[in-house]
């Protein structure tokens, strides 16, 4: 029985063959670092972002694309791709500089789709006509909205910039255009517990989110989350409270949602914390330990949508 919404299977159905994500570096910032929104970035993110997996910004695209193609044509005997802008926020770029960058990802051979990462207060009907003109050739587009959480005081908390109001319009103009989205959740923040995690998953199934990312803090030293860390003010929950956070999430998400990543990696270098210091994969086996023995799936309590209070009417 397969308990939740496996990503990789998902592609294969969708694609007819395994498909490999090619993750491309662009030069930029964030509306959160350079004062148009907030400054300083969110309190848990460093220096790169979350392009620490990436070739370097200075690369171009289309170098970098042929770079990572080789790379998984060798080791994977891989024909089919998607486009992946990683790092900070990629559609706060100059319109004239966006429309370059996508033009020169989705031109590449043997491209299926591209995948935005980026701010829910920086999408704009602007910049998805871009990314239609990609979609009417055929290209799958996917974009990565980051939101941690749906608390609006933990928004605030963690410097986020803005609140789940610009989430909910950026999902709307998204599925409009008939995009796809994918939305990032941290289910350990401080100052969110288990309501919290339940909540999450409720306001995705009911803007029927496409792809979900989850992922604990990891807490980098010269953050500003690490000088919390340092000063004693960070509480974080233990490894099994995380397993049975992930596991609510699961049950209350709608179960056509599909799972890209239950917990993350963290970036290299001086870490205060990452993981409970225990490998990305071991955690991930022991979700899934954990929903076999409870003998739960992805949407098993996913009953809350369409008039749950009326249905007793309509038997």
């Amino acid at each position: 029985m397969e308990r939740y919404r496996n990503y990789s299977r998902h592609l294969q159905a969708k694609f007819g063959e395994k498909v490999y994500k090619l993750p491309v570096n662009l030069p930029g910032t964030c509306p959160n670092r350079d004062g148009t929104v907030g400054r300083g970035g969110c309190i848990f993110c460093d220096e790169a972002g979350a392009g620490f997996e990436c070739l370097p910004s200075s690369l171009a695209v289309e170098d970098q694309i042929k770079t990572n193609q080789a790379f998984f044509r060798r080791r994977f005997n891989a024909h089919k791709f998607i486009v992946y802008f990683q790092a900070f926020t990629n559609t706060y770029l100059p319109l004239e500089l966006f429309c370059n960058y996508m033009e020169a990802a989705a031109t590449q051979p043997d491209i299926v789709g591209l995948s935005i990462s980026t701010r829910p207060d920086c999408i704009n009907e602007a910049y998805l006509d871009v990314l239609s003109q990609w979609q009417e050739q055929g290209l799958n587009i996917n974009v990565e909205l980051g939101l941690q959480t749906v608390n609006y005081h933990t928004l605030w908390e963690i410097n986020r910039g803005h609140t789940l109001a610009e989430y909910i319009d950026a999902v709307w103009r998204l599925k409009r255009r008939g995009f796809e989205v994918c939305t990032h959740i941290i289910l350990n923040l401080p100052g969110d517990d288990l309501v919290d995690v339940i909540e999450n998953a409720k306001i995705l199934s009911a803007l029927e989110i496409d792809y979900v990312k989850l992922h604990s803090l990891y807490i980098v030293k010269g953050t500003e989350l690490g000088r919390r860390f340092e000063r004693g003010e960070i509480n974080l929950i233990s490894l099994p409270e995380y397993v049975d956070r992930v596991v609510a999430f699961l049950e209350y998400l709608r179960p056509e949602t599909v799972i890209q990543r239950l917990v993350g990696k963290g970036p290299q270098g001086e870490m205060y914390f990452c993981n409970w210091n225990t490998s990305w994969w071991k955690i991930k086996q022991m979700i899934e330990e954990r929903l076999e023995a409870l003998d739960t799936w992805q949407g098993k309590k996913c009953d809350y949508l369409n008039g749950k209070a009326v249905r007793r009417f309509l038997d």
